[in-house]
């Protein structure tokens, strides 16, 4: 029989799968004797049948109330009894971190009669009807539907009545009065009347909670994180216990590092006289946690104490709850803490000092994705006044747009290609989307720990909270700071590093991460968090099986690719080498009629690529350089073709002499149009018919060879063959370019060996890997190509065309141009690995397309047995630090997603 209920009590860090986060670490905090609201978890098992089947799964009607059964009796009380009533809260708990996406009910038990119990029992009768305004609020929202901005504006015309600032200006008989209009207006609402029974308040809050879990604001969060559908949510019910009954009591969120920086120390924020979630959603803004130490000294010291245990435990940055009841510390949640980029690297490194982790275990707490945004530039404040207004840094990095008062409009305005910031007083769960679309957040209220600081770090997100100056006018679409307005659409900068807000777009300089890379300085601001880089890169090029190589044109991104790590190129596009001045060569080998004409334009060119590729060669001496022969169909070098027209059409029109020039160069425009040119006259195929044309790029290779070795040189050029779809071209070519090699050899007395391959970017090629090995001395996956034709789509039409609804409706979980498609391009990759090494053992193997450098893909092709990965020079140390990850036993690490 299938068990959906287990105790806190029962349960460990380890059923995490079962439990979800949530309840997996209670039941460690249980286990390990820290005090925890008594309680027990419904599994995600139980979740996945309900959501598969539209009711609760038989029998766990009977496994909560028997757990209910057991809570009660050690408690000595009823639910919802009363007088002493026992009060629950439900809470969601999915197997990874969603913050404030599912929901939660907090006083469960409470009714028209057992509020006054509660009143009796705690002896304060506004705690009992702030408790039962709060259940009424949750449930009528989250279970019954209401729409919660509806509760708020009765509590906001209540408080304009009374003259109250914030809740805490309401008494007894007001909040009494409040309840009494969220029941009425729940019954307008939905025609049913707010539930007296404490046992169907329970049942029905743990059944909304499971609906949560396809709730919007979780499926976009859930595709952002990129988080599997169909985990489920556990559910945890929990003994309340309170932290709104008066000026001993009082709820906080703590850190046992920065999670912005990662320093050591105790970092927080505490709300007196308040619930959780009155902190986390930022509607009063709260004091730093060490403020607690003159307030309540031995709570204090007691929080303490555990934040140290479960740091030693857990071996890693905890994110702590708790709630003080009448100066009785309570510990209500803990998990391996969100933190920023900066916080992974230096936490990580830290902890390696200490010996709670090993230097494994250190790589595999950062990513690639997190080392990208340490690239990033940062402001250059020095080249500004001063700022417009200052908050709490709560997710660093630099970010500037137009400021914007609500998420759809965030939304609406990034899908035009515009950048903005997302301003709110303070953000809620249904903000999500506009978080996404927005470059940085903004808010007037909460801190370190509010929902706006929490998702944006969890996403990498510019965030600066608590920005107390700022007076945020939603509804007038502008806030003010003193005289100064800033309206919607006016652009403003947020350095979340520093907690300011400048006005219009502050200039950038390079990060010190990137200024590490680029010159090995350290900075002195800056050392801790460049050391914790270096460290994890010096392991990860220790531990890593895959090369890096670097996709570069000119010498200067070889020589950039080089001071970033880069063991080589992987990809030389000779093309790009054409533009600018040399498109009139071009012209004229095209425009050839004869022989002679087109060898005289070859000629031209000849002394031009050979330079490029000398500057290349030398930038990356004793390192491989792998040159791609012409790729692009020839008539992408010719003016555009409406535009020739238009031109001469002009000239006709105005009585003068249409230009010989543009005329001929529209004939042969003309003569070469295809319908689709990517799937025409390109790559080997233009190799083949067009004369002379591979000849003139070996003979520039292999000239830029000798004269590299006559200088006392080391190159090591490839030559490879693109769009290859049968053995066939490649024998012609291969025998072209060993020809013109002997050639160069002969001339010169120098002996060139270029090794030649392909680039296998065509379904047809990978699947006759084997024959196509027998004269490919490597291969290279172009993946871009590749998953064009596999998938039938052009990257350049299709993006902007559907990308956006196939990735909402679940289609793709991320663009397949952006992570590699394991199942279909992927395996297209593993074939081609397979019978390629089977007839060539020695075959060397690598990827060049963008793929290169995603940190997904990175670990794909360390699985598939490349031996190397090429990507731009920039994303060289991410591909760096994720082949190392990669290459890590595959051990269960810590997940702070």
């Amino acid at each position: 029989m299938v068990r959906y209920v287990y105790a806190f009590t029962e349960g460990g860090r380890d059923m995490a799968d079962l439990l979800g986060g949530k309840g997996a670490n209670l039941a460690e905090m249980t286990r390990m004797g820290l005090p925890v609201p008594p309680g027990f978890t419904v599994t995600t098992e139980a979740c996945r049948a309900f959501l598969a089947t539209g009711t609760e799964p038989g029998g766990l009607v009977r496994e909560i109330s028997d757990h209910l059964t057991v809570l009660e009796q050690a408690a000595g009380r009823r639910l919802g009894q009363s007088d002493d009533p026992l009060l629950l809260s439900v809470r969601s708990g999915a197997r990874f971190s969603m913050p404030g996406m599912m929901e939660t009910i907090l006083d469960i038990g409470l009714n028209d009669e057992s509020v006054l119990g509660l009143a009796k029992s705690s002896g304060s009768e506004r705690f009992a009807w702030d408790s039962y305004r709060r259940l009424i609020q949750m449930f009528g929202s989250t279970v019954m539907g209401v729409d919660s901005a509806l509760f708020e504006n009765v509590m906001a015309r209540l408080k304009d009545a009374r003259g109250a600032a914030d809740d805490l200006g309401l008494d007894a008989s007001d909040l009494a009065e409040l309840v009494e209009a969220y029941k009425e207006l729940i019954r307008q609402e939905t025609g049913e009347y707010f539930p007296q029974s404490p046992a169907e308040q329970l049942r029905r809050a743990v059944l909304a909670v499971f609906g949560s879990w396809n709730g919007e604001r979780a499926r976009v969060y859930r595709r952002r994180e990129h988080i599997p559908d169909d985990l489920g949510t556990a559910v945890n019910v929990q003994t309340m216990v309170f932290g709104n009954l008066g000026p001993d009591s009082g709820s906080g969120v703590a850190f046992t590092r920065d999670p912005a920086t990662g320093r050591p120390g105790l970092y927080g924020d505490y709300l007196s006289n308040a619930q959780g979630e009155d902190v986390v959603a930022g509607i009063r803004n709260t004091v730093p946690l060490t403020e607690l130490e003159h307030l309540d000294p031995t709570s204090y010291a007691q929080l303490r104490e555990h934040m140290r245990t479960l740091e030693a435990h857990y071996r890693d940055l905890c994110d702590i709850e708790f709630t003080i009841e009448r100066g009785r510390l309570w510990m209500l949640q803990t998990r391996v803490g969100k933190r920023t980029a900066e916080a992974a690297f230096t936490i990580a490194a830290e902890l390696a000092d200490e010996g709670l982790i090993t230097s494994d275990e250190a790589l595999a707490r950062v990513s690639g994705d997190g080392l990208a945004r340490l690239m990033f530039p940062r402001f250059d404040t020095s080249a500004v006044g001063d700022a417009l207004a200052h908050g709490l840094p709560a997710s660093p990095g630099a970010a500037a747009g137009a400021a914007v008062f609500d998420s759809a409009e965030a939304v609406r305005r990034a899908a035009a290609g515009e950048k903005v910031v997302l301003v709110r007083q303070e953000t809620t769960p249904d903000d999500l989307p506009g978080m996404i679309a927005a470059q940085a957040v903004l808010t007037s209220r909460g801190g370190k720990t509010s929902h706006a600081a929490v998702v944006a770090r969890g996403m990498g997100k510019v965030c600066v909270c608590g920005a107390e100056e700022i007076n945020v006018d939603a509804q007038g679409r502008r806030f003010t700071v003193g005289d100064s307005t800033v309206e919607e659409g006016t652009v403003i900068s947020v350095d979340g590093s520093e907690g300011a807000v400048y006005p219009g777009a502050v200039p950038l300089v390079a990060s010190a991460v990137m200024r590490y890379f680029e010159t090995g300085e350290q900075g002195e601001r800056s050392a801790r968090l460049v050391d914790a880089v270096s460290r994890a890169m010096h392991h990860a090029d220790a531990v890593r099986r895959l090369g890096i190589r670097a996709n570069a044109d000119t010498p200067e991104d070889a020589a950039r690719a080089r001071r970033f790590g880069a063991e080589g190129v992987g990809l030389c596009r000779t093309e790009h080498m054409f533009l600018g001045d040399r498109r009139q060569l071009v012209e004229a080998m095209i425009l050839a009629r004869t022989d002679a004409e087109r060898e005289r334009a070859l000629d031209a060119l000849l002394p031009l690529q050979r330079q490029d590729f000398v500057g290349i060669l030398e930038a990356m001496d004793g390192l491989p350089v792998t040159i791609r022969l012409l790729d692009p169909p020839l008539h992408e070098f010719l003016p555009d073709r409406t535009e020739l027209a238009v031109r001469l059409a002009a000239a006709e029109a105005h009585g003068t002499p249409p230009s010989a020039h543009d005329a001929e160069l529209l004939d042969a425009v003309n003569r070469m149009h295809e319908e689709n040119p990517m799937l025409g006259l390109r790559g080997v195929r233009l190799g083949l018919v067009a004369p002379g044309l591979v000849a003139m790029q070996v003979r520039a290779i292999a000239e830029a060879v000798v004269e590299r070795k006559r200088a006392g040189g080391d190159p090591r050029a490839e030559i490879m063959v693109p769009l290859i779809d049968t053995v066939e071209e490649l024998r012609l070519v291969r025998e072209e370019v060993e020809r013109v090699l002997a050639e160069v050899s002969r001339a010169t007395g120098v002996p060139v060996e270029c090794p030649v391959g392909t680039m296998i970017e065509l379904p047809r090629a990978a699947l006759t890997a084997g024959r196509i090995a027998e004269e490919a001395e490597f291969f290279s996956f172009g993946t871009n190509d590749l998953t064009q034709t596999t998938w039938g789509f052009s990257r350049d039409d299709v993006e902007a065309a559907f990308f956006s609804a196939y990735l909402d409706k679940g289609i793709f979980k991320v663009s397949p141009f952006e992570t590699i498609d394991r199942d279909g391009v992927g395996r297209l990759v593993e074939i081609a690995v397979a019978e390629g090494r089977a007839a060539r053992p020695e075959l060397k193997i690598g990827v060049c397309g963008e793929h290169g450098g995603d940190p997904d893909s990175v670990h794909f092709f360390h699985g598939a047995g490349l031996d190397y990965v090429s990507c731009s020079p920039f994303r060289v140390p991410v591909a760096r630090l994720e082949a190392g990850r990669a290459a890590l036993p595959k051990t269960e690490t810590s997940d702070s997603r």
